[in-house]
């Protein structure tokens, strides 16, 4: 046994106070007594030990948990500000570069250029080939555009088919030099598997006003990009104060636009579609007209696409679709017409692309208990040949029906034997460019001839539009052909015009009832 006064009972007191305060490399000496206190002490000793080797592999696993951390904190910023995609910064990385250069305008005195990109071409492609190849076109666009721009620039895509730059202190003709540089390696083509493809864009530039934030310039780039869009395809424009009335206007339109179609503000014109051997009108093309309140009529080539634009294009199509067979239903009843004569509608792709144009055709049919070959929809020849799975799928739905399809605008860059014996369409209606020479070109009735032979290889039957002359119809006729339409019959006319073309038909071309 030990004394209570051994002096080794204060050291072990001492050593122990110091490992609980957290000095884990303290240690209490052993003395050469070598007894039951040595033992405690150097138990003490060992417990410490255990304890430091314990508490340096747990700082260890701090430190590493602490950088894995530091890591993901670094690459979730990362992907916070990169588009996962095409790995180009995304727009909240481009607002962020903005800002910063625009800091560094206030000292250095020269401005940042902010470039603003959209696709001319990207929709048709996706919409054609798919999403797979849309997403490598999106990848080859991006590649290209950083490989055009300076070093110190900041490429982004803001989503869809957009893309920008920001061009730190740059002028603006060194910003109009890249944005030609860009447009020009957008002109290549793309190679995808199969087939290539071209995407080009249009291009807003905006170099800031007075004192400017990032979404300011944006916003002037954007309404300077649509400028460029309304130019044609693969342009540049500069944002000009004037435009921001024009964005406006055009803002104020599409909300006039969305009211008539809401409110019955639009009407709808028909234009006759004539039996050549007969005169017998065997039909009519519905036409829409907007007579504005304020600008008078506007053109259709101006507010259908506006309509396309502002995502109305399906509301407005329902519009015409239900107005017209209501109207065909109305001059039945009043004994104009017979089960031969027919209303032709205009669709367009976006209705395609919607299963549910499907059961508007069979719900508007129902309601006004139209037979539904009365009723022919009439699709561009773009629209149909570059059509995807689901608009080849809608098309037959659409025959399911019972209803008629024709190609509109044949003739204008697609026409083909093998994809006209594919489609599910009953006639084809003859670009008004293919007639234009008839009459005063020797020509042109050869060309005729070859048209309507390649049609009827087909299987289908022609109308030939855009007729201005009585030489003009006689020749058709004389080459066989059996419908056409144009001025030469009559002009589109409002409703109520209609019985008095019909009464103004040839004896025998007037309804058997």
């Amino acid at each position: 046994m030990f004394s209570d006064e051994d002096p080794r009972l204060s050291q072990l007191l001492e050593g122990i106070v110091r490992l609980a305060s957290g000095d884990l490399s303290s240690r209490i000496e052993v003395s050469a007594n070598r007894d039951e206190l040595d033992a405690i002490i150097m138990g003490t000793n060992l417990l410490a030990e255990d304890l430091q080797v314990i508490y340096e592999e747990l700082e260890q696993r701090v430190q590493i948990r602490t950088r894995l951390l530091h890591e993901a904190h670094l690459e979730m910023q990362q992907m916070a500000m990169q588009d996962p995609l095409t790995g180009l910064a995304n727009r909240s990385a481009l607002i962020e570069a903005l800002r910063s250069a625009l800091d560094a305008e206030r000292e250095a005195g020269e401005g940042p250029v902010i470039l603003l990109l959209d696709l001319d071409a990207f929709k048709s492609i996706n919409d054609t080939l798919g999403h797979t190849a849309g997403d490598q076109v999106l990848i080859t666009v991006g590649e290209r555009i950083r490989g055009a721009v300076r070093s110190s620039d900041v490429v982004a895509r803001l989503g869809g088919d957009e893309f920008a730059v920001v061009m730190p202190s740059a002028s603006p003709d060194q910003a109009t030099i890249v944005a030609h540089r860009i447009l020009a390696a957008l002109k290549e083509h793309i190679e995808l598997p199969g087939r290539s493809v071209r995407c080009g864009a249009s291009i807003g530039l905006s170099v800031g006003g007075e004192n400017p934030t990032p979404e300011d310039m944006l916003m002037e780039a954007d309404v300077a990009m649509y400028a460029s869009k309304a130019e044609g395809q693969s342009r540049l424009h500069r944002f000009e104060p004037g435009l921001l009335l024009v964005r406006r206007l055009r803002s104020q339109l599409v909300e006039d636009l969305r009211t008539a179609i809401r409110s019955s503000g639009l009407t709808l014109y028909y234009q006759p579609v004539v039996e050549l051997g007969t005169g017998r009108i065997e039909g009519v093309e519905a036409l829409i007209r907007w007579n504005h309140p304020k600008r008078g009529f506007i053109m259709p080539d101006e507010f259908i696409p506006l309509a396309e634009e502002a995502g109305l294009i399906s509301e407005l199509g329902l519009w015409v679709l239900r107005t017209a067979v209501r109207q065909l239903r109305g001059w039945i009843d009043d004994g104009l017409v017979d089960a031969r004569f027919s209303v032709r509608i205009n669709i367009s792709a976006t209705d395609l692309q919607s299963l549910q144009f499907i059961e508007d055709v069979r719900t508007v049919l129902k309601e006004t208990g139209v037979q539904p070959d009365q009723v022919v929809l009439e699709l561009t020849e773009v629209a149909i040949v570059k059509g995807n799975e689901l608009d080849r799928y809608s098309l037959g739905g659409l025959r399911g029906l019972g209803v008629g399809i024709e190609i509109d605008d044949f003739g204008t860059g697609y026409s083909s034997i093998s994809y006209l014996r594919r489609l599910p369409v009953d006639r084809v209606k003859v670009d008004r460019s293919l007639i234009t020479g008839l009459g005063t070109d020797p020509n042109q009735p050869a060309l005729v001839a070859a048209v309507l032979q390649l049609v009827r290889a087909c299987g289908l039957e022609a109308v030939w539009e855009g007729v201005e002359t009585a030489e003009q119809a006689q020749i058709l006729l004389d080459l066989g052909c059996l419908s056409a339409q144009g001025y030469y019959f009559s002009r589109p006319v409002p409703p109520e015009k209609i019985p008095a073309l019909l009464a103004d038909q040839p004896e025998s071309a007037s309804p058997k009832l």
